[in-house]
């Protein structure tokens, strides 16, 4: 369940009254799209109803019934959420909309690379592109689409290209615990060596090649990799 501070208020005027909910806002826009996926108590601070929330003033059973025909509180919050809007101080929405820029450029980072150099773009570059395109960040829709709407806008301004590359990496037993966990959701398989030494294949963006050799490296300093051909 979200906490009270970090919740944010969904708020609908309706019959010439104000509901309010308490919500996580992290979790706005999936509950929109799917809210059979979220239990109700992960999404709300409290599992009530509000004319005024931070007051603590609650509609009658009526006043539910007369505006929205039912007092089940999920259709109730369905509703606010469809046809009301979600309250957010400047503060507030200035901070959500910075977290979201800063993970649409990560994303991009880490996932797609300069088809002439086969480098990732430095996160500047993308991020001054990014502001070019004019594009507007919103604090709540889903990071993935929002990742392809930025790539749509940011495509005339830097070439961007999303490839896959493929590493073989020989590393020593002894190393196999923390390294095996780190490459465990790329692998396309392993093996133990005879002389005891683990190997594995993976396949990852291109963009991650560099950051992913270096966390490697720094668990097992003598492990060996080799770029596959496609």
């Amino acid at each position: 369940m979200v906490s009270l501070d970090d919740a944010v208020l969904a708020r609908l005027e309706k019959g010439g009254k104000r509901y309010e909910v308490l919500v996580d806002p992290d979790l706005v826009d999936q509950w929109r799209s799917d809210s059979s996926a979220i239990e109700l108590d992960d999404f709300m601070a409290m599992d009530e109803i509000f004319h005024d929330a931070r007051a603590g003033e609650r509609p009658t059973e009526d006043a539910l019934m007369n505006t929205f025909q039912t007092l089940d509180v999920e259709a109730i919050l369905n509703i606010i959420l469809e046809k009301g809007s979600i309250q957010l101080t400047t503060a507030q929405r200035k901070a959500r909309v910075e977290h979201m820029r800063q993970q649409i450029i990560h994303h991009i980072h880490s996932q797609a690379i300069d088809p002439k150099s086969k480098s990732p773009h430095p996160r500047t570059r993308i991020e001054l592109a990014l502001e070019e395109s004019k594009y507007s960040v919103d604090p709540f829709k889903r990071l993935e689409d929002q990742v392809k709407d930025a790539i749509a806008k940011l495509k005339p301004l830097i070439p961007l290209s999303f490839e896959s590359v493929r590493l073989a990496f020989r590393i020593p037993g002894s190393a196999y615990g923390s390294v095996s966990q780190l490459l465990r959701t790329h692998q396309q398989k392993e093996g133990w060596l005879e002389n005891g030494d683990w190997a594995c294949v993976i396949e990852i963006p291109a963009g991650m090649k560099g950051d992913v050799i270096g966390q490697v490296l720094k668990r097992a300093n003598d492990a060996e990799v080799k770029e596959l051909s496609s």
